[in-house]
């Protein structure tokens, strides 16, 4: 099935005084993959600024822009159009041992180490993995992140972008970058390569063609088990066309939607609202 989208994303901050200069980097373009493409893409920024895109080390798009103006306030809105179809499923799917090769260790080196907001106490991984024991790599992720989301409840606003997946665990509670990251860590720390994703997820299972609504940033994950493999453990389903991916990392902080520094008064988020229409 595919799905059209049209994506309208809102972000920025509101300075308390004058800033004299900012330096800024977007992650709001949506990628082209063998099952997204990516038909239209537009980042504005307010003041107007002239802007530059590159490919960062994880192969997200990167839109780059600095101010050199007095200024109390940023605006940034990405526009999108992106037309996704259901990824295929894997079709070549490693056993244990065929992960511990080498070749695999090297390839996916830095989506088998555990990161700053990923990492997991030894307890925790040996409480999860009893969970699902006696499953191949790939049905062992899949079920790692539904016993996640059993776990952990989603509570919107219980946590913030900082919030380490441990910190998530000892409160029990977190939101789609608290999923992701613990289920991230904890796939890792049994030798599964995993990477975090953030883009939207369109909220309705059955959405009506052109009715705008309130979509999400949403952050979800993938294992490699001989391929890469999309699932949301908020949600707990396989990613599909109401996903659409924007960044892939090792976790939030190689993919944050905004990030720059500047020059002057403190700064407060002016939040953030996106719009998403199914077009077809």
């Amino acid at each position: 099935m595919n799905w059209r989208l049209k994506i309208r994303h809102v972000t920025g901050y509101k300075y308390a005084g004058t800033v004299s200069a900012s330096y800024n980097e977007a992650r709001l373009t949506p990628l082209t993959l063998p099952w997204q493409t990516t038909l239209f893409s537009q980042v504005e920024v307010t003041p107007g600024a002239a802007t530059y895109r590159y490919y960062d080390y994880w192969a997200t798009q990167v839109t780059a822009f600095d101010l050199h103006r007095p200024h109390q306030q940023l605006r940034v809105v990405s526009s999108s159009l992106v037309e996704v179809v259901t990824p295929p499923s894997a079709t070549i799917r490693l056993g244990w041992d065929g992960l511990r090769a080498d070749a695999v260790l090297d390839a996916h080196a830095e989506f088998l180490a555990a990161s700053r907001l990923t990492a997991v106490e030894p307890a925790l991984v040996e409480q999860a993995w009893d969970a699902v024991a006696g499953r191949p790599p790939a049905e062992a992720a899949e079920a790692v992140s539904h016993w996640v989301r059993s776990e952990v409840a989603y509570v919107p606003g219980s946590t913030g972008v900082q919030t380490s997946a441990q910190e998530a665990w000892d409160l029990r509670k977190g939101v789609c970058q608290d999923l992701a990251h613990l289920t991230v860590g904890l796939l890792r720390a049994r030798g599964v390569p995993a990477r975090y994703v953030s883009g939207y997820l369109h909220p309705k299972v059955e959405a009506e063609v052109g009715e705008t609504v309130a979509g999400q940033s949403h952050a979800w994950i993938e294992w490699w088990a001989g391929e890469w493999t999309g699932f949301d453990p908020t949600n707990g389903v396989s990613v599909g066309p109401r996903h659409v991916v924007v960044a892939r990392g090792r976790d939030y902080d190689d993919v944050p939607p905004l990030r720059g520094v500047y020059h002057g008064a403190p700064s407060k988020h002016l939040g953030v609202t996106v719009e998403i229409t199914r077009l077809a």
